[in-house]
């Protein structure tokens, strides 16, 4: 990710079907998504992605190592774009973080409500690690947060 692809990516950040699966749910202003973008450039732990294919763009990545081997991800595809999409940046970013950023284990996170998400981890490989039993509240409920983890060698075996 660069800086001329803040706006791009502020825009499927702010769309309803992007935003409604997200920790934070209001509308974030480019003043606000540009601060964040410049902190986590300078953190040497983020890889920031760009998901494209044919040289089109169509998703979001966000890398981030927690410890040594062990990685966070979050991501979303752009709105519009094509089926599938999700399936192949979900593969992408995750030979990304095995072979290239040389991550031991990869972790996640969905919302309880969030079922596509859910679904795509385990198809994915990952395990359901644990229950973060109504730790989300969005400002009318509480929601329980799964937990997910992929190891490297689990990945291997997978493609």
């Amino acid at each position: 990710m660069r800086h001329d692809d803040l706006e791009l990516v502020l825009t499927w950040r702010n769309h309803e079907d992007v935003r409604r699966y997200m920790y934070t749910q209001h509308i974030i202003d480019l003043a606000d998504h540009t601060r964040w973008f410049e902190k986590a450039f300078q953190d040497v732990n983020r890889h920031l992605l760009i998901f494209e294919n044919a040289g089109q763009p169509l998703g979001f990545i966000n890398i981030r190592k927690i410890v040594p081997g062990v990685a966070e991800w979050g991501f979303y595809a752009a709105p519009e774009a094509p089926r599938g999409t999700g399936r192949k940046l979900g593969e992408t970013a995750l030979q990304y973080a095995f072979s290239q950023a040389g991550m031991h284990k990869v972790c996640g996170e969905a919302l309880s409500y969030n079922e596509r998400s859910i679904k795509f981890h385990l198809s994915l490989g990952f395990q359901q690690e644990g229950v973060l039993r109504a730790q989300h509240f969005d400002g009318r409920q509480h929601y329980d947060v799964l937990r997910f983890g992929l190891l490297a060698s689990d990945w291997q075996t997978k493609i």
